[in-house]
């Protein structure tokens, strides 16, 4: 079976969890959610997020896709853990699709994958994603090798269909 995983925590952006949970579901995909100790934590308008691991000993070659969603107080918290941190970077080095939204994307800053690439983010956060060394780029979803990144919730479904479409070609 085809297995995605979604890397989060405490105050994730509730619909950018959901969504791409239930999408990748719906796509036939085994979903696993990886939060810091396994722990069962609440997004900002109160979505309970039920992990099936921690972020230890995330392997990317036991998955196709690698969701990020946002949250700027989840990345927060999120962006000071080395292992997430490392598994982003590993998912990057090993080719696999990465789907970042909204403040999501910091998460690719902080593993330092986004030099030279086209993305897309919170507008809020364009000068981290240009002090970065990447391309800041205000459309609805930008895909640049196998990282699709969107600014905001409201672009979802197109950022899961070309996430999708990346990961089944």
């Amino acid at each position: 079976m085809k297995k995605a995983l979604i890397i989060t925590g405490k105050f994730v952006q509730d619909p950018e969890y959901i969504y791409p949970f239930y999408r990748l579901l719906e796509a036939e995909y085994e979903v696993d959610v990886a939060v810091k100790d396994k722990e069962t934590v609440f997004g900002v308008i109160g979505c309970k997020v039920a992990p099936t691991r921690g972020l230890d000993g995330i392997k990317a070659d036991e998955y196709e896709i690698l969701i990020v969603p946002g949250g700027a107080r989840c990345m927060e918290y999120l962006r000071q853990e080395k292992e997430a941190i490392d598994a982003v970077r590993d998912f990057y080095e090993k080719e696999k699709v990465i789907g970042a939204i909204c403040h999501g994307t910091q998460m690719l800053i902080s593993a330092k994958i986004v030099k030279g690439k086209k993305i897309s983010g919170y507008y809020s956060i364009k000068d981290d994603i240009e002090n970065a060394g990447a391309e800041y780029v205000d459309a609805p979803v930008v895909v640049d090798g196998k990282v699709v990144t969107s600014p905001h919730y409201k672009h979802m479904g197109d950022w899961m269909r070309e996430i999708l479409k990346l990961a089944n070609a």
